[in-house]
């Protein structure tokens, strides 16, 4: 198994698994350790498990943690720790400071964390994310794509998977993750749904009810999307802990979040890192696949596939490029006609009711009831 497939193993359908009862009942007190000999670190994590209502261990270091390792519910390590380890499950999430800039990031893809904890600004963040450590899963899984160059076609696959999957019952919200893109709601529709967008979330700190942000987003085609709003008036982007408190809520609130991720450094660095999935979208020329390779060492260590978009005859094989960036192909993304109009003029859900989208959609999301 590779690296970048090693952070979820227990798989169902292609999604980890759920809770056995679906339950929300509180357990004891979360088992955190904490790795670091970082003073700054260690009163931050005491005082943010404290709020949290969890019970904290520490470490100096990776030697003296070794032991208590696999056996605590959640694992945080400091920046200064460079080496997990051997033969040791990866780390809940690394603790940083903002100075430490993207560096954290890299590192973080380098140990494997799944989450990145900027202090003091992610602490409250933090302390919601221990909170829940002390529950079962809060349940929907999150689907990222991701187009490996520009015009790739990731926010028209985007819509079209959350539209077969609310088709077929499942509870979806499609989320963007590009507020460059021009607001993916455009796309959607041409009606303008009231509802919540990105910049209503700017002042959110600590959590969100999970019932009253389902009621509050726009529906269209069956699925509820959070977008950035479609105009040229400037906007107040949420902050990291912002985005982490909607992902939660978003979590507990569906069955399956579809996030247009976006191919910005932003959208990479945080809504990626939510992600279950990632799945890389690319054409099957050179010059897209090169560009793809790069994207893809940008993207955190979890399951990772890739969805080719049917092109020309003069394109390359498909498995040459899959076996060049090592990752398995889930599904081709049929060529129709009129979808750069339909992007424009908001019909997307228009042309994702014909059968070869929603063969394509269905294959992708394995919709024979495994995510009812």
């Amino acid at each position: 198994m590779t690296k970048r497939h090693q952070r979820h193993q227990h798989v169902v359908h292609g999604f980890p698994d759920q809770s056995a009862d679906g339950s929300w009942t509180p357990r004891d007190p979360a088992d955190i350790l904490l790795v670091t000999g970082d003073a700054y670190l260690q009163e931050e994590a005491k005082r943010i498990v404290a709020a949290a209502g969890g019970s904290l261990r520490t470490a100096a270091d990776v030697g003296e943690a070794v032991h208590g390792w696999d056996t605590a519910d959640v694992v945080l390590v400091g920046s200064d720790v460079r080496e997990l380890p051997p033969r040791r499950q990866a780390p809940s999430v690394l603790l940083g400071r903002s100075a430490e800039g993207d560096g954290l990031w890299r590192l973080a893809a380098a140990l494997g964390a799944e989450r990145v904890a900027v202090l003091p600004e992610a602490a409250a963040w933090l302390a919601e994310h221990l909170s829940l450590s002390g529950s079962p899963d809060p349940g929907g899984r999150v689907l990222g794509i991701v187009g490996g160059s520009g015009g790739a076609g990731a926010t028209t696959t985007s819509v079209w998977l959350a539209q077969a999957a609310a088709n077929h019952g499942v509870s979806t919200l499609l989320m963007d993750g590009d507020p460059l893109g021009g607001g993916l709601e455009l796309a959607v529709t041409v009606q303008e749904i009231p509802g919540l967008r990105w910049p209503d979330f700017s002042e959110t700190r600590g959590s969100i009810d999970p019932g009253q942000f389902r009621d509050s987003l726009p529906v269209a085609g069956g699925f509820a999307f959070l977008s950035w709003p479609g105009t040229r008036e400037p906007v107040v982007a949420p902050d990291p802990g912002a985005v982490a408190a909607v992902l939660d809520a978003a979590r507990r609130s569906f069955e399956l979040i579809v996030v247009d991720i976006g191919r910005g450094g932003e959208g990479v660095r945080t809504l990626a890192w939510d992600c279950d999935r990632i799945l890389l979208l690319t054409t099957a020329h050179l010059k897209p696949a090169v560009s793809a390779a790069r994207i893809l060492q940008e993207l955190p260590p979890l399951d990772t596939g890739l969805l080719l978009r049917a092109g020309s005859p003069a394109a390359i094989d498909a498995q040459v490029i899959a076996e060049s960036l090592e990752l398995p192909v889930f599904g081709t993304v049929p060529k129709v006609r009129g979808v750069a109009a339909g992007t424009e003029l908001g019909r997307l859900l228009e042309l994702g009711r014909r059968k070869p989208v929603q063969r394509f959609a269905e294959h992708v999301l394995e919709l024979n009831g495994s995510l009812k």
